[in-house]
């Protein structure tokens, strides 16, 4: 049977989880080259945010180099000048710092001036710095609620250390794709922050298919003796692994197509900064549900007493023999399991072979002391007395 019919069937054994430590290290390492991103070389803001000026007019021929001297000779200092659009349907977009009014009006007489353009051909437009701060602002009440939210649903919906597995999750995927626009330097627009909101939702959705099939493979492990916690969540991994694969595949395609026509057929931005976010959180969203919010809620789990005494329980019975609770034999297998140092067996130990039915009992060795003494009786067994010599069997004498 091929890999793809395996993986349509859900029959998949790779081990995630049991190369936990591995995607750690991807996931910390990644994380890191984007916190040091931002930190060294931080945003590209948009004029939304920082404040500023526009002016988007048709190109005709006008040259950037030639846009950027009309600009300075109106008295804008380090106009950012760019080319939106291809083909036939150029124009120029001109970014200045945050401008006063009647500064905005003289640019704008200026430029209609100079490249003969009607009022209808020129769109100025003029953001202060406050409004970008408003939205920050606005943007982050946000995603505080929404983490808050998130975090009850999941721990009445499933547990609390699954709501921590799915932030832990959906922060890793806040931070590369806030990292790809710091190393991109695409523009930090309204858009962005849309696009980030919706990435959270999508990574959630993908977590909450893999953890809903984590709990079904796990209901009443903790009982039986066949699979550790791990083996029961990297199953529902793997069940749910070509699902995932699809789900995130449908959603990447069109948001591909969106960034494709966005930076290179159109050179829109704001489909842009909408796409690029999209793109990134999907593909961060779909690897982080899989490779690290599972794993993560394995590594939490096997943390509590109960599935710790299953993982023991699970490694005496691969060892070759079953251990009956509370029996000093269950703590030695343990220990040896565990590479430990073995506990003395003070007491008898019953120990069952996992191939025969047979039931041996060993006792604690003798003192020394009894060294040479007969074995006592059996417990409860009545002495034997010696017969006494009379007549024979027989019949009775008459």
């Amino acid at each position: 049977m091929g890999l793809a019919s395996r993986l349509y069937r859900g029959e998949t054994d790779f081990p995630l989880i049991q190369k936990r430590k591995t995607f750690y290290a991807i996931s910390i390492i990644l994380v890191l080259i984007a916190l040091g991103s931002m930190l060294f070389r931080g945003f590209n803001l948009g004029e939304e945010f920082k404040g500023g000026a526009s002016f988007q007019w048709p190109a005709n021929g006008t040259s950037v180099a030639d846009a950027r001297g009309t600009f300075e000779d109106l008295g804008v200092s380090d106009p950012i000048v760019q080319t939106v659009g291809r083909g036939g349907s150029v124009n120029l977009r001109v970014l200045t710092g945050p401008l006063t009014e009647d500064k905005v009006d003289e640019v704008l007489a200026g430029v209609q001036k100079k490249y003969d353009l009607k009022d209808d051909d020129i769109s100025p437009s003029n953001v202060g710095p406050a409004w970008g701060k408003q939205v920050t602002n606005k943007a982050i009440q946000g995603l505080v609620l929404f983490l808050i939210a998130v975090i009850i649903y999941i721990s009445i919906r499933f547990e609390p250390k699954m709501a921590v597995a799915a932030i832990v999750a959906l922060i890793h995927d806040l931070i590369l794709t806030a990292g790809i626009y710091s190393i991109t330097q695409f523009v930090v627009s309204p858009a962005t922050i849309i696009a980030l909101l919706t990435v959270l939702g999508y990574s959630l959705y993908d977590t909450i298919v893999v953890f809903d099939k984590v709990e079904e493979n796990t209901r009443g492990l903790a009982g039986r003796s066949t699979q550790t916690y791990s083996e029961a969540a990297e199953l529902a991994v793997n069940q749910t692994f070509m699902r995932s694969i699809n789900t995130s595949l449908i959603a990447l395609l069109p948001v591909s197509g969106l960034l494709f026509v966005g930076a290179f057929l159109l050179g829109a931005g704001s489909l842009k900064d909408l796409a690029l976010a999209l793109f990134v959180g999907l593909a961060s969203g779909a690897y982080s549900s899989l490779f690290l919010a599972t794993p993560l809620l394995a590594d939490l789990k096997e943390r509590e007493p109960q599935y710790k005494a299953l993982q023991q329980r699970v490694l005496a019975r691969r060892s070759g023999t079953t251990v009956k609770a509370g029996s000093r034999f269950q703590q030695r297998a343990a220990a040896r399991a565990a590479g430990q140092p073995l506990p003395p067996a003070e007491e008898p130990v019953v120990v069952e072979e996992a191939a025969s039915s047979t039931t041996t009992v060993v006792a604690p060795a003798a003192p020394a002391g009894n060294a040479g003494r007969r074995p006592a009786g059996r417990p409860g067994a009545q002495p034997q007395r010696k017969k006494k010599g009379g007549r024979p069997s027989g019949k009775k004498r008459r």
